[in-house]
């Protein structure tokens, strides 16, 4: 299940912002672009900008209809922060949710598709800046938009929610808490409905004492045992692959709640702050890793398939 930093290849050099990569069913590859909506990824490395600038795309997911669910960071950039939808025919965008309960949303952070057509997504905190909600603040939560149009907080209390993924049954939903250095596994009881949330395996490492000042960092060796999580996703044996980026690290969590290693760089030379993993390809084992620091996309050959997400099946 290992792999080494030598495995991987730098795509889209020159990208702004990468947070996340999704996988159309033919094999287009899109990723977050901080300075448009998306990023196509070309044949042979390059990237074309798609879609109108507008605060800070971050965890992106597809729908049966080929649209990217795409949710704003928007407190990067001091900005609102909704739940969007762009469409890479019609280059349109177009916003989903913009409130939850008259509260404007400023971090939404990482959407999730169930084949009904929900849509879950985490949004991180109302801090005045990210950096700030590192404090373990609980006003995170996670929200549905439900088919019919309804939205609903269907979890609260969170520290820092991040990304997100549903098992292959969808009988639960795994939340990352960035600033609580783990994993909740929610049972999805109904539509837009949560059950308390338990661990889903152990906390992944310790955390900074302090406030977090991400321009003026640790040293490597305090920074690589860090376990702040930020995305998730499924591979197709049901270990739960999660980004470390303080730490320059993936992992996997297995069925039983075990920890191993995936891959680990911890000078951040190639794997430079990982924050999303995403599988595509004929064989769906075409890894993408996304990132909140790198100016590219790593591509690599995963040892073992992602599970098929809803547009992908």
């Amino acid at each position: 299940m290992q792999l080494s930093p030598a495995d991987f290849e730098r795509l889209a050099v020159g990208i702004d912002r990468p947070e996340d990569v999704v996988v159309a069913p033919d094999g287009t590859v899109y990723a977050a672009e901080h300075r448009a909506t998306v990023a196509r990824l070309e044949p042979g490395g390059g990237f074309t900008r798609l879609g109108p600038e507008g605060g800070a795309p971050n965890g992106l997911a597809m729908d049966r209809e080929g649209r990217i669910i795409l949710a704003n960071f928007g407190i990067y950039d001091g900005a609102p922060g909704p739940l969007e939808r762009f469409d890479p025919k019609t280059a349109t965008r177009e916003v989903l949710v913009a409130a939850v309960d008259g509260r404007a949303l400023t971090s939404s952070n990482y959407p999730v598709v169930q084949s009904d057509g929900t849509i879950w997504c985490t949004h991180s905190t109302f801090a005045a800046t990210w950096p700030e909600a590192l404090d373990g603040r609980d006003d995170g939560f996670v929200f549905a938009l439900l088919p019919g149009g309804e939205v609903c907080v269907a979890a609260s209390g969170l520290r820092f929610p991040n990304g997100c993924a549903l098992d292959a049954e969808e009988r639960h939903l795994y939340v990352c808490q960035t600033s609580a250095a783990n994993v909740l596994r929610f049972s999805i009881l109904g539509p837009g409905r949560l059950g308390p949330p338990t661990p889903f395996g152990p906390v992944l490492g310790p955390l900074l004492p302090g406030p977090v000042d991400p321009a003026n960092l640790p040293p490597p060796d305090i920074l690589a045992n860090l376990g702040y999580t930020d995305g998730c996703g499924f591979d197709d044996e049901g270990n739960l692959w999660v980004t470390l980026p303080a730490a320059n690290k993936i992992v996997a969590i297995t069925p039983g709640g075990e920890v191993m290693t995936i891959v680990h760089d911890p000078e951040g030379r190639v794997l430079d702050h990982p924050t999303n993993v995403e599988w595509g390809g004929p064989d769906n084992r075409d890894l993408y890793v996304g990132s909140i620091r790198a100016n590219y996309v790593l591509k690599a050959r995963a040892p073992v398939p992602g599970l098929a997400k809803v547009h992908q099946r």
